[in-house]
């Protein structure tokens, strides 16, 4: 039985509770986003296995989870991007933000999200029960694809690019407008 960490609105520690049982009451709990980049400044998005228990088949961030109770939210980052993606990198810490989403599902994302950056240039194979397929998006690409197709993006990536903090990502990363994405193992989209 896999637990989250129960936080309140400072990141402050309240206790644990069982994963599906936080996500049906809405509570609020730790989590962690990652994007990696790589050298030519595209971002590596995976869409979601169809079996995921919520958000599958949609487009999303490089990797994101819940650290375990007592688990270092930075540790937990890496362990899930090596169990998701397989590959690791060095994490840098850029930014958290609350939010809150209903699914279909009748499941509540509520959670105080620690935004991870890092980069990688190698060669990797996802695990395909987490990820269906894989691409490199340039910023300004995946803005546009947002525009266009919100429906095919998860909740919380769109919602980490609205905030300050993703303003501050990109503009230390010095990310351009625009750009080509780069197809994934099954051709990109």
């Amino acid at each position: 039985m896999e637990r989250v960490v129960l936080v309140d609105e400072q990141n402050r520690v309240l206790g644990a509770a069982e994963k599906l049982a936080a996500h049906a009451a809405g509570k609020l709990h730790r989590a962690f986003s990652i994007f990696v980049f790589n050298a030519h400044g595209r971002l590596l998005l995976q869409r979601r296995a169809k079996a995921k228990y919520h958000s599958g088949g949609l487009w999303s961030n490089t990797c994101c989870g819940h650290p375990r109770p007592g688990e270092a939210t930075v540790a937990a980052a890496r362990r899930r991007l090596g169990e998701e993606m397989n590959f690791d990198c060095e994490l840098r810490a850029a930014f958290e933000f609350l939010y809150r989403t209903e699914f279909e599902n009748r499941l509540i994302e509520h959670e105080y999200d620690h935004v991870f950056v890092g980069e990688f240039d190698g060669v990797f194979v996802p695990d395909e029960s987490e990820v269906e397929d894989w691409k490199w998006i340039a910023p300004g690409e995946l803005r546009r694809e947002l525009r266009e197709r919100p429906e095919e993006y998860t909740y919380w990536l769109k919602a980490a690019l609205e905030t300050e903090g993703w303003a501050r990502v990109e503009e230390n990363y010095g990310l351009v407008a625009g750009g080509a994405q780069t197809a994934g193992r099954r051709g990109g989209r």
